[in-house]
């Protein structure tokens, strides 16, 4: 795996706890560049997930479930026990589902523009049907079709900068990754019942103008996960952390100041309990 790894020591010193971001479909970590001074006083690490950026691409199919296996071996490298884990879209998915299988290292949750429902039938063929067109076409044809979806229209007019990123990051990525990410998130389980159960602090987030994930589906979220809090971005599509930095940042270091203090996650990863304690 590629990734970066900044800022202070974090979980494994004296600051306060390990920042895990990670990137959606069909991205890579540069899409955390605005996020790079958000969280003073923390480590921040920004992988690249398996089949995006530099990261190894396998084909076939990744499941969510091979993504936060990949994220914990990242972090036992590191030496990193527990981390707040910041996801977004693909990226939120994937931090419920590192969540499920290793609650015991998380001290806080932040949801961007994502959603827990599981797949429909009529997803998993379009999921798949879309793996199929990039494997023949690549991703140029794709990449252009929803650039104006990915961001509001308002931020390609205004920010031609931001839009231009966003593009190149989707030309750049392996369509074979992508497809099997692709085929992966078609088999996502139904995050639903996990939600009133999620003990650790929680922020969700959305742009205003999402049209993937709108704002209905972050109140989903933030209606049954046990004392979440909830940001609406005004005026961002679906990459509010690229198109509206300055409120995602605030969002982000309010909710990273509530977090407690790295002993106190270090005792909760010794002694994890039962998902229901708080």
């Amino acid at each position: 795996m590629a990734y970066g790894d900044t800022g202070d020591t974090g979980d494994t010193g004296g600051g306060g706890p390990a920042l895990l971001l990670v990137h959606g479909h069909p991205f890579d970590r540069t899409m955390w560049h605005p996020q790079a001074d958000a969280a003073p006083g923390h480590r921040v690490i920004t992988p690249d997930l398996r089949g995006y950026g530099g990261s190894q691409v396998v084909p076939g199919r990744t499941l969510l479930s091979t993504f936060a296996q990949d994220l914990a071996a990242l972090l036992d490298h590191l030496g990193v026990r527990t981390a707040a884990v910041c996801g977004l879209s693909m990226g939120g998915q994937i931090a419920l589902e590192f969540y499920r299988l290793f609650p015991h290292r998380v001290t806080g949750l932040v949801l961007a523009d994502t959603f827990a429902q599981g797949e429909t039938e009529q997803g998993r063929k379009e999921r798949n049907d879309r793996a199929d067109r990039l494997l023949s076409e690549g991703m140029a044809g794709y990449a252009h079709e929803v650039l104006d979806s990915m961001v509001a229209p308002a931020t390609v007019a205004r920010q031609p900068e931001v839009a231009a990123h966003v593009l190149r990051m989707m030309l750049a990525a392996p369509p074979q990754g992508a497809a099997a990410a692709l085929r992966g998130r078609a088999e996502r389980p139904d995050y639903t019942p996990m939600l009133p159960v999620v003990a650790v602090p929680t922020l969700v987030v959305v742009g205003s103008e999402d049209v993937f994930t709108p704002v209905a589906d972050a109140q989903f979220l933030h209606d049954r996960i046990p004392g979440a809090t909830l940001t609406v971005v005004d005026g961002a599509g679906h990459l509010p952390n690229l198109e509206r930095p300055d409120a995602f940042n605030d969002a982000l270091a309010g909710f990273l100041a509530r977090l407690p203090h790295t002993r106190q996650a270090r005792l909760r990863a010794a002694d994890p309990g039962d998902l229901t304690e708080s």
